[in-house]
């Protein structure tokens, strides 16, 4: 295979993986909404099986309480590990969930919602090992390609144990938040190869830097609306479980001052968009990739509007709630790539002349 042909493959697998990690964060928003977590006891088979069975007559009669033994016996080795590290209040609150302790009953709508997750996992590692075996072909031009897309396979083998861990520690609140936000850095990684790749040997101009200081900003506070995001996620979990799953109505309202924080932060997120859409609209083209970029993020803004005022005003749809978490991140994933192209900008002075 010639080098042009590798590198032609690398940028088609590495757009691609894009886009099976944006339907993966939609699925995991699918599994979380629709409370499937748990729908797989075990990692990384389904039940001790690559297909997982469709009825509890498939399963033995003791699966109970041997699922539970194993979660158990991994919660400790896990309860282990932050012992090192220095974490032995989190390890001994690990120990001492007595929820860790409950069997979960066998339901094969939700077992097979995690199952369809893990498959688009498995998917996505595997266009990402691909997309490392052909990076190599940059290693001359950029380095940093292949260095990060090898980085990005170490990252998802590592959030694949983080997963199992979600799993087996009955998704303690924390690790789901880590969960995310390493999602959006496996995301970024695979972004900010495309982009290498793409311009290579290609005109680079600077840009008015209040621009580009603007777009870190909105960039960073997306991060942070996403952070806090789960973490309300995570507080109505608690306010759930607190009403067994009853008076759903009840769980936005009771979710206190982390949800009005996320609520009054899309303000601001909102406010800084539309600067920076007037600025991008001045500065560029209509038909320059950074206006169609930040078109894209305000039509997402409004989507993403849509499904918040959706789960406050009517009890949390589980539509709304995956859509929200995978809008977030498309909103992410374009104001980075934008930020890309502002750095390394052949489309400005086009734009002004």
């Amino acid at each position: 295979m010639s080098i042009t042909t590798a590198k032609a493959n690398f940028r088609k697998i590495n757009l691609i993986t894009i886009v099976l990690l944006f339907v993966l964060i939609l699925a995991g928003g699918v599994v979380r909404s629709s409370g499937s977590g748990m729908g797989c006891p075990d990692w990384p088979k389904c039940f001790g099986r690559y297909i997982p069975p469709t009825d509890a007559s498939e399963l033995p009669a003791n699966y109970k309480d041997a699922y539970v033994a194993k979660r158990t016996a991994k919660n400790q080795r896990f309860a282990k590990t932050l012992d090192v590290f220095g974490y032995s209040d989190l390890a001994n609150r690990i120990r001492q969930d007595k929820s860790i302790l409950l069997p979960e009953e066998f339901n094969a709508t939700r077992t097979w919602t995690e199952y369809i997750n893990r498959l688009i996992g498995a998917l996505s590692g595997l266009f990402l090992l691909l997309t490392a075996i052909y990076s190599w072909s940059y290693r001359k031009e950029n380095v940093w390609i292949p260095v990060l897309s090898i980085f990005n396979l170490v990252l998802v083998a590592f959030q694949a144990w983080l997963g199992s861990i979600v799993v087996s520690t009955n998704l303690v609140a924390w690790i789901v938040t880590v969960h995310m936000l390493l999602a959006l850095v496996i995301l970024a990684l695979a972004i900010y190869t495309y982009h290498a790749a793409k311009v290579i040997g290609k005109a680079s101009l600077k840009v008015k830097s209040f621009i580009t200081i603007l777009t870190v900003i909105v960039t960073v506070l997306s991060i942070v609306q996403i952070t806090l995001g789960t973490e309300v996620r995570e507080k109505i979990d608690a306010v759930a479980g607190h009403f067994q799953g009853q008076e759903r109505g009840q769980w936005v309202e009771r979710a206190g001052e982390i949800f009005s924080g996320h609520r009054d932060s899309a303000l601001l997120v909102l406010v800084l968009n539309v600067m920076l859409y007037a600025l991008i609209r001045k500065s560029f083209s209509r038909h320059s990739i950074h206006q169609q970029l930040m078109s894209f993020v305000f039509l997402m803004i409004m989507l993403q509007i849509g499904t918040g005022i959706a789960l406050s005003y009517f009890a949390l749809p589980p539509f709304a709630q995956a859509s929200h978490i995978v809008l977030a991140s498309l909103i992410f994933g374009a104001q980075f790539y934008l930020l890309l192209n502002l750095f390394r900008s052949a489309n400005y002075m086009e734009a002004r002349r």
